[in-house]
C-alpha cells in the first residue's frame, strides 16, 4: 500500500478543463504552454515612479504606505473563504498591502471573468491565468503589456533566468511583440496527470512494467486473460485526460492538450491541423482497438465524473486495474482499496509511455500566472502594485507563505530544507496530519489556495508530496524527452475573431468524431470522409490564417 498525499485530482482537473475551455473559446494561437520561441521583439520599459526604489530578487516587499490591491478570486465550491482566513492578514502584515476580493464561481469563471474583463469592471489583478488565456485580451488592450514592467519585477526576472525559461517567456510575446501576463514559474515540470496501475497485478500475470503504449496493451491482455470480467484500463475524464498525455507518444495532440488544434510539422515548416493527419488517426486506431478487445471502460470516456466516482469505484472493485489520474489519485484509490478489503496491493504512478513518436512527454509548462488590466495604467500606485505581484508570485519565502503557511506556527523547516506540518494543524488536501491535526491550513486558514502553486521551486513541490512522487519526477526527467515547442503564431485582434468563427466548429466536430471512433460507433473505414468534413467547414482558411501569423512573427523577430 502506498501513502500518497492527496492532491486533489479533480481540483487539478477542474483547472486543465478551465484552461482548455478557454483556449477552444479564444483559440489562442500564442503557443500555449509549449515553450521556445524565436528572439523577442525590443520595446521600451514603462517608466515608473516607484515608492520602494531599492526593491531586489529575494527581499521582502513593503510598501510605505499602506494600500490596496483589488483581486479576481475564483470560488472554489469545497473551500469558500472564511472569516478564520490567516492568508490574507499575514500578507498585510508583511507587505502594508490589503488584497480586497471581487468573487466568481467557479462554474462559470471563464464566462465570468471574461465579462467582467471585458466591460472595463474587472478588478487590478487577474489570477489563475495560463500561457495562451491572455491573448483575446492583449488584443483589445484590456490588460497591461507586462514585459513593458518587467524592470520592476527582480523576482521574476532573476527566476526566468536561473532556470532557464527565457525562450519560453519570448514565445508569450504577441504580435507587436510584448507578453501581457506573466506565468507560474516551474523549476522541473513534469506530467501532472498520467497512467496509475495496479502493479502488483501486472506483476501476478507476468507483464513488465510498460514503457510503451504496445506494452501496455500486452499487459492488458494478459490481465484480462486472469480477470475476465474487468474492463482493465480506464480514464474518468471523459478521455481527455488520457488523449492528452498519450497524444505526445503518437505525435500528435489531443484530448485537454488539442488547444487550436495546429501540430507544427518541422519536415513540412508548417503547421497543420492535428486531427486529419496519420499520426492522430494512429492514436484513434489504437485506442478503438482496445475498446475492440474489451480492455478500456467505455464509460470512462463518456461519464463526466472528474476522476472520482465510478472509475474509484471499479479500481476498489478489481475491475480496473490501470487508469489516469495525479499524484493523488494514488491516494484516492488507495483509500478505496482499503475500504474494499482489498490488502497487498500496489500502486505505481507511470511515467507517460511512449511510442511511434518516442519516450516523449508534453513540453516544458508553466503554471497559471496573472494579468493586469489596463484600467491601473494611471495608477500611481501602479509600481507598487507590481513590486508586490512579483514578491507575491515569484519570492521564494512568500512561496512558502503561501502554501504552508507561516513558520515556527503552522510548520517547522529543517536545516536541510524539510518542511514538517506541526501536528496541531492537519492538511486534508495532502492527507497530513489526518490523526493529530485539528486546525486545517487550507480550509480553515486560506494556505494552499489559489495563490499557491503558481511558481514553484523543485524543493518547494517535493514539500508536500510524497518520495513516490519525487521518483516520478525522477523517472520522467531521466527517460522521457519533453516535446519539441512550437513556433510562436500570435494572431492579431481580427484575427482572433476569424480563427474563433472557423475553429470553435472545427473543434467540435473532431470532439465528437474522436469519441465516435474510438468507441467504434463510427468505422474507421470513414476516416477520409471525416477529413473532407472538416475541409468543408473551412479548414484550409483556419490552417492558412495561423501559419501566415506564423511567418509574420519570424519575418518580424528574425
Amino acid at each position: 500500500m502506498v501513502p500518497v498525499p492527496n492532491a486533489r485530482p479533480r481540483r487539478t482537473a477542474m483547472l486543465h478543463r478551465g484552461a482548455a475551455l478557454t483556449a477552444v473559446s479564444v483559440l489562442a494561437l500564442a503557443g500555449c504552454t509549449d515553450g521556445g520561441g524565436g528572439k523577442s521583439t525590443e520595446t521600451a520599459p514603462a517608466d515608473l515612479e516607484c515608492a520602494v526604489q531599492d526593491y531586489a530578487a529575494d527581499q521582502q516587499f513593503t510598501s510605505p504606505e499602506p494600500m490596496e490591491v483589488s483581486m479576481l478570486w475564483t470560488d472554489w465550491p469545497e473551500n469558500p473563504i472564511k472569516d478564520t482566513w490567516q492568508l490574507f492578514d499575514e500578507i498585510e502584515k508583511r507587505t502594508n498591502v490589503r488584497i480586497t476580493t471581487t468573487h466568481i464561481p467557479f462554474s462559470d469563471a471563464v464566462e465570468k471573468r471574461g465579462l467582467l474583463i471585458s466591460a472595463g469592471d474587472a478588478p487590478t489583478v487577474i489570477p489563475l491565468v495560463y500561457t495562451g488565456e491572455e491573448q483575446q485580451f492583449a488584443a483589445s488592450g484590456a490588460v497591461l503589456p507586462l514585459s513593458d514592467y518587467a524592470e520592476y519585477m527582480p523576482n521574476f526576472e532573476k527566476y526566468v533566468k536561473e532556470w532557464d525559461l527565457t525562450e519560453m517567456i519570448d514565445n508569450l510575446r504577441q504580435s507587436d511583440g510584448k507578453y501581457y501576463m506573466t506565468p507560474g514559474l516551474q523549476e522541473v515540470s513534469v506530467p501532472t496527470f498520467t497512467l496509475i496501475i495496479r502493479k502488483d497485478v501486472f506483476d501476478e500475470v507476468g507483464a513488465p512494467i510498460p514503457e510503451t503504449w504496445a506494452e501496455l496493451q500486452t499487459g492488458l491482455e494478459l490481465i484480462k486473460e486472469a480477470y475476465p470480467d474487468s474492463l482493465p484500463l480506464a480514464d474518468g475524464f471523459e478521455g481527455a485526460s488520457m488523449l492528452n498525455y498519450a497524444a505526445h507518444a503518437f505525435g500528435t495532440v489531443a484530448g485537454w492538450g488539442f488547444g487550436n488544434g495546429m501540430f507544427y510539422n518541422e519536415s513540412a515548416g508548417e503547421f497543420e491541423y492535428a486531427a486529419t493527419t496519420d499520426a492522430y488517426k494512429g492514436m484513434l486506431e489504437y485506442f478503438n482497438g482496445l475498446v475492440e478487445a474489451g480492455l478500456l471502460d467505455t464509460e470512462s470516456f463518456t461519464a463526466a465524473d472528474a476522476g472520482g466516482g465510478t472509475v474509484t469505484e471499479k479500481v476498489a472493485a478489481e475491475k480496473v486495474f490501470a487508469a489516469s489520474g495525479a499524484a493523488g489519485t494514488v491516494q484516492e484509490f488507495a483509500v478505496a482499496l482499503d475500504a474494499a478489503g482489498v490488502t497487498d496491493y500496489e500502486l505505481l504512478e507511470l511515467a507517460p509511455p511512449g511510442g511511434d513518436a518516442g519516450q516523449v512527454v508534453e513540453p516544458r509548462n508553466f503554471w497559471n500566472g496573472f494579468m493586469i488590466t489596463s484600467q491601473a495604467k494611471d495608477d500611481p500606485n501602479l509600481c507598487s502594485t507590481i513590486q508586490f505581484l512579483d514578491w507575491l508570485y515569484y519570492n521564494p519565502e512568500a512561496r512558502e507563505l503561501v502554501q504552508w503557511g507561516v513558520e515556527g506556527e503552522t510548520y517547522t523547516k529543517a536545516e536541510d530544507g524539510t518542511i514538517t506540518l506541526k501536528p496541531e494543524y492537519t492538511f486534508k488536501a495532502y492527507n497530513l496530519n489526518m490523526d493529530t491535526g485539528e486546525t486545517d491550513i487550507q480550509i480553515d486558514l486560506g494556505w494552499g489556495t489559489i495563490l499557491a502553486g503558481a511558481t514553484e521551486s523543485r524543493a518547494l513541490k517535493e514539500s508536500y508530496n510524497q518520495p513516490e512522487f519525487v521518483d516520478y519526477i525522477d523517472t520522467v526527467l531521466a527517460t522521457r524527452t519533453p516535446r519539441d515547442p512550437f513556433p510562436p503564431a500570435p494572431l492579431d485582434e481580427a484575427e482572433l475573431e476569424q480563427a474563433s468563427l472557423l475553429g470553435t466548429p472545427l473543434k467540435d466536430s473532431v470532439d465528437t468524431a474522436t469519441l465516435q471512433f474510438i468507441l467504434g460507433d463510427r468505422d474507421l473505414a470513414e476516416w477520409d470522409a471525416f477529413v473532407a468534413e472538416l475541409e468543408g467547414q473551412g479548414l484550409q482558411g483556419y490552417v492558412d490564417l495561423v501559419n501566415g501569423a506564423k511567418d509574420r512573427f519570424a519575418e518580424s523577430n528574425g
